[in-house]
Formats: structure tokens, sequence, C-alpha cells
């Protein structure tokens, strides 16, 4: 099985022993809720089920200090009386005589699930586990939080198995500032946390969650805080900061992952580390949400397509005025940063250290109402992901070229049929070079593979043409694409293609072309980018132009076309294919000329089955050509295509 879910039933045995309205929404339920959940979509079933283990005091040891830790093992034999007055003495905490086991086996959890993932036992996986651990430090609890799982479990990866870059991802609603803690001098482990902060007004009302705390002597540049200051925050402002900070920063580290995650997010941090995710729960205290997050979670884990985001895909003003502090802070330590264009002198958020009135702590009403909201916002998306189940096939092959050498993963179908000759023939009377007899046998299986992904029975898929034939081929599946169910169609061609002269620039196709002979924008739909010669120029391009304009345009179907002369290796066409996933919701069209390898087929196959895609090699950084030309192509298109944004052009 590719995913582990660890967990253990006495995870649930700490619970509220006195009346505390801050503390009481930590509750054994939102384990139960989230397993039951997991178990009614069919999810826990696919997984391995691992039962955690208690770490060891020495494992602990890994962060906390042994003073804490015998405090910690004494709260066994305290009456309730002296755990209320003990839990007093720290920030939104509470002790059980239970609470050491069970704060043991949440360790132990995440420790078994690094073992599980760096040992190739599983790709990835999921620690459901409490209590909770990013806001605990050496020797203090805090924030609900006993040990500090995550942290303990990136510096055993450290010790263990001799990891020597980790990255963690922390997107709670409240900053990590125990992680932050532990590693701010460690250049070793990036530590990404974007969190609601209301310019210092939001739990836990520290200055150091600001955007220009970036960490200590060699660790400056490895902590970096995106502060969100406004309530509201919504799908474009969480994947533009995944691609104009996060992504930039660990393509560029060639970092490894151990992240805090839900759904397409989840799937971006899987090209990373060659897939090696390990997925701590923390935070969360809202049942609903909470359990239908952790489904979201294991199903991209597991592979499975994210549905499409809905609403606008445009950053709200505070988001990108974030983006941009963010950005500029971190300029400095990132050359992939300072790449993408000038950035501004940082203005930090202002901060106070006088609280508001009402201030929003933990288990506050505020804090409840907040909940409550992000529940209501989520539940549209949500029913559709119960409703719409995984596809019957999630990837089809149709190479019959590459057949005798290609290996595909076992759940890959090889396709074998053809569209009717009627349909076929009448699609190839388009083109004069589709008539030939090899290339119409080639289009008719196109067309089969074409008309099972718009019908809903394949969610993804890779086909061959001729080489002679791959323009005109790939102009029938566009027109045949638009005519029958595809509101919106993207297509990235890459290589020696030129779009379709008599296809409408009616808004439904955004056509981009890699490869193209200079950077041009003839219109907001017609986009042409230079192959860049570096990993580090594909990567920019992928991140600062093809994905924001891929999530921008919200296509229900991609459509990824390598052509003559197309100059992609093979681990960067995949890297392409696995991050196009994510905007249509997983309905990817791949088409191959017959002449590339199968090495290159197979991959691809793999990676559209939700695998992570092979790493790029060595880092090396965009040339002044290809970054010029990236600025070239955001200048023209960034006030029509919002994701390109990674500033707030009003201020």
């Amino acid at each position: 099985m590719r995913t582990a879910l660890v967990y253990h039933e006495d995870m649930t045995a700490a619970r509220l022993l006195w009346e505390d309205p801050e503390c009481e929404i930590e509750r054994p339920e939102r384990l139960t809720a989230a397993l039951e959940r997991l178990r009614q979509w069919g999810l826990e079933q696919r997984c391995l089920q691992l039962a955690a283990r208690e770490a060891s005091e020495a494992e602990l040891g890994l962060v906390h200090s042994p003073e804490y830790v015998s405090l910690l093992r004494g709260t066994q034999t305290l009456s309730t009386r002296e755990l209320q007055a003990l839990s007093g003495q720290y920030d939104a905490v509470y002790f059980h005589p239970s609470t050491f086991h069970c704060a043991r086996l949440a360790v132990g959890a995440a420790l078994q699930l690094v073992d599980a993932v760096l040992t190739g036992a599983v790709h990835n996986g999921l620690a459901l586990v409490r209590p909770p651990g990013h806001h605990g430090q050496r020797a203090a609890a805090n924030g609900f939080c006993v040990f500090n799982n995550v942290a303990i479990a990136a510096k055993y990866a450290k010790r263990r198995h001799g990891l020597h870059r980790i990255l963690i991802v922390d997107w709670d609603v409240h900053h990590g500032q125990g992680i932050q803690y532990i590693f701010e001098d460690d250049p070793s482990v990036l530590y990404f946390s974007w969190h609601r902060y209301e310019h210092g007004h939001f739990w836990p009302y520290l200055r150091e969650s600001d955007a220009d705390a970036v960490g200590q002597g060699q660790g400056r540049g490895f902590t970096v805080n995106l502060p969100w200051n406004q309530v509201g925050m919504g799908n474009a402002d969480y994947v533009a900061a995944f691609l104009h900070v996060l992504l930039p920063m660990a393509f560029e580290g060639q970092m490894r992952a151990t992240p805090e995650c839900f759904s397409h997010l989840t799937q971006l941090l899987q090209v990373l580390a060659g897939g090696r995710v390990c997925a701590v729960l923390e935070g969360g205290y809202h049942l609903e949400s909470l359990s239908q997050s952790v489904c979201m979670v294991v199903k991209a884990l597991l592979g499975d397509p994210a549905l499409p985001l809905s609403g606008p895909m445009e950053p709200h003003h505070s988001a990108l005025e974030s983006i941009q502090s963010v950005r500029a802070a971190q300029a400095p330590h990132w050359k992939s940063l300072r790449q993408q264009g000038s950035t501004p002198i940082l203005n930090p958020s202002t901060y106070s250290l006088e609280r508001r009135a009402s201030p929003v702590s933990p288990g506050g009403p505020k804090f409840k109402a907040a909940e409550a909201q992000a529940s209501a916002a989520l539940s549209s998306l949500l029913d559709q992901l119960h409703l719409n189940p995984t596809l019957p096939v999630r990837t089809a092959v149709s190479l019959t070229a590459l057949d005798a050498a290609l290996v595909l993963p076992a759940d890959v179908l090889r396709q074998e049929g053809s569209a009717p000759q009627e349909e076929t023939r009448a699609w190839a009377r388009l083109h004069e070079a589709l008539a030939q007899d090899k290339a119409l046998t080639a289009l008719g299986k196109v067309l089969h593979l074409l008309n099972g992904i718009l019908d809903g029975q394949v969610s993804s898929g890779i086909a061959a043409t001729p080489e002679p034939a791959a323009a005109p081929t790939l102009d029938v599946v566009i027109r045949r694409s638009l005519s029958h169910g595809a509101r919106r169609l993207l297509c990235v061609a890459v290589g020696q293609l030129d779009r379709p002269a008599d296809l409408a620039d009616d808004g439904r196709n955004l056509w981009l072309n890699i490869r193209g002979k200079e950077a041009a924008a003839p219109s907001m739909f017609q986009v042409s980018v230079p192959l860049p010669g570096t990993t580090g120029g594909f990567v920019s391009c992928v991140l600062a132009l093809v994905l924001p304009l891929a999530y921008g345009f919200q296509p229900d179907l991609v459509l990824v076309a390598l052509g003559p002369a197309h100059g992609l290796q093979a681990p960067q066409a995949a890297l392409l294919a696995s991050l196009l996933r994510g905007p249509a919701g997983g309905r990817v069209l791949v088409l191959l000329e017959q002449g590339s390898t199968s090495q290159l087929a197979g991959i691809l196959a793999r990676v559209l089955q939700g695998e992570a895609p092979p790493g790029l090699g060595p880092f090396s950084m965009a040339s002044p050509e290809d970054t010029q030309a990236l600025i070239y192509l955001r200048g023209q298109l960034e006030a029509e295509w919002k994701m390109l944004q990674c500033r707030d052009r009003a201020a």
C-alpha cells in the first residue's frame, strides 16, 4: 500500500475534567469523528493501518528537557485538583492522568510514520494524533500541546535516518511558535507557517509570528512566516502563497517534506522529496470540518485527484501584502525569490503589545465562530467530494508503438479500443495529414481515450500520435473537447507546435506554448515562452507562469502536448504533468509523439496515477535571459490574470 494511517485508540483517553470554556474544544471526538469519516468514505481500508507506539523518554529528549519530561510523567498520579492547578501555570493547556501516555503515543505515531516512509514501506502517510504538538516548547506546554510531535519527528529523521534537509509546512490557523523556537538557528530544517495574525492581535500574540522573523544565526532564511492580517482568506490566497513563496524556496533548497496539510496543497507538496510526505494532525476543533479535511488529505496522499477549486481565483489585497512582505524578508537568503523581480523594502505588520479588548484565543467564542464559518465555506466542496467518488479508471494509456517495451503500474488501463470509424473519419477530414492509415488509426485511439475522459469514465490518459500528424491531432483534440463538454480547455504545447490559426479567441481555450521563439502574449489567452535552459529556470517557469495561469483559468481539461523538438527531459515532463493534475481535478490528457521513449511514457503514467515525479537532478538557477522573459510576461499578463501577482498593485 502507498499510504500509511497511524492511530491508537488510547489517544482518546485524555479529556477535560473541569469546566474551562477555552480548553473544552480539545476533546477525544476530534479523533473518533475523523476516523469514522475515513471509514465511511472507504479510505481507511485503502491505507496500511499501523498502531501507534509510545515514544521513549530518550526520543522525547531530542527536543524536551529532562525536567519537563519528568514533570509530565508525574501527572499520571495527580488528583484532579492538582492537575487543574498545574494546568493553570500554562497558556490554554489541561492535563489528565492519561495525558503522558496519550502524548507519548502522539509522538510515537509520528516517529512510526517517519520510519515507514523513509524505509520505503509506504510512500507517504497520516498520523492521526492528539494532543497536538506545534505550540509545545522545550520546557513548556502551550496551546493544548504537550510534546512537539513534528519537531521530535524531524530531529528523529535526522538522527535515525541521516536526513540533511527537512521541510515542515504548518498551516494551522495558529502560528506554531514551538517549532519555530526549536529550529530557528538550524539551516537543515526549513519551517514554513501561514497563520492568522491580525497584526499581532490573534493568539499567540507574538511579534515573532510576523514576516520579518526569518531565523537566527546560521538558520536565517529557514524560518518563513506568512501572517494573514484579515479573515476570509480563500483558495486563491493559499495557492498563491505556495506558488510565489514556499515552492520556489523548497525547490531551490532541494527539501525533504514533513507537512501537516490538506488536498490541493498536499498534491503540490508531493512533487518534493520523491513524494515522501508525512502528514501529522495538529489543530482543527470543528468536528465536521476536521473530519472532512482529514479525508481530503488522505485522498490526496492516496493519489486521488483533487476536485477543481471553487470560487474566483483572485488573491485578496491583504494576502498580496503578506506575500510581498515575506518575499522581501526572505529575498536576501533565497536567489529564486530575488530572480523573479525586484522586492520592496520590508514593511512588517504593525504590532501592538496591548491586546484588543476582545482577543481571539484558541477556544474563545470568536475562534469557535471562525471555525463554524470555515466549515460552512467548505461544505459545498466537501459535498462534491463525497458525491463524486474516484472514477472507475484513474489513468488509461493508448500507445501501440511502445507496447513492447512499456512497463505500466498494475492499475493503469492499457487501452485497446478506438472511436467509431465514422466519427474518426469525420474529424480526419479537417487535415490531409490525418487521412493516412497510420495517422487515422492513431486518431481513433486518441478520440476513444478523450471520449472516456469527457464522459467521466477515465480521469487522465496518455496517447501517441505519428510525428507528421502531431499538430493536426492536437487541433482535432482541442475542437472535439470544446464541442463536447469542456467549457474551459488549457493546452500546454511544448515544442514546435503552433496554435490552430482559426481557433476562436473566446476565452474558452488558453494556449500556452513552451519553447516558443520568444516571450510573447498576443492576447491573455495566447502565451508563448522560450524553454528555459536550466532546472531552476524550468521550475520558475512552471511555478511563476504555468501554474498561476492554470489555476486562474480553472480549466475542465488540461492537454499537455509534447511535440517535435520539445526538449523536455523525462523528470521535467513528469513534474509538469504532475502539477497540472490539480487545476482540472485530475483531468489531464498527454499527447506524445510515437518516437518518444517508453521510459517517458511509463513515468508519465505513474505521475498521472498519483505517484511523485522523479527528482530534477542538481539545481541550477535560471539564466538572466529566462528570468527576464518571465518578468516580461508577468508584467504583460498580471492585470488580467490575478494569480500571477505576488505584490499588491494598488500599494
